[in-house]
């Protein structure tokens, strides 16, 4: 047997948008791949709200996000440990 850290688990990040616009896909990608990974958003997050994403599968809980709102607009954050913090999105975070 390998270790702990080597296997796959379920985890999950708070997501809340103060954006202004409401958020319509969550997209996740272990930190530094070069593609995003599938849509991780069961729900629409509207402007001011505040929901948990259930992120399975994965070893690390150091992320790549980006979420992309109701016109299209993306807003990236990079290396966000789920762990330990929430994910906030406002207007700074838009691409």
């Amino acid at each position: 047997m390998g270790p702990l850290s080597a296997y796959a688990e379920n985890m999950y990040v708070k997501v809340t948008n103060n954006t202004g616009n409401d958020i319509y896909h969550l997209y996740v990608s272990s930190v530094g791949s070069v593609e995003w990974e599938e849509d991780v958003l069961d729900v629409d997050v509207f402007n001011g709200e505040t929901v948990t994403v259930s992120l399975k599968g994965y070893s690390n809980p150091k992320f790549d996000v980006q979420a992309e709102d109701e016109d299209g607009d993306t807003y990236t954050i990079e290396n966000i440990n789920v762990k330990k913090y929430d994910l906030i999105l406002t207007l700074d975070d838009i691409d």
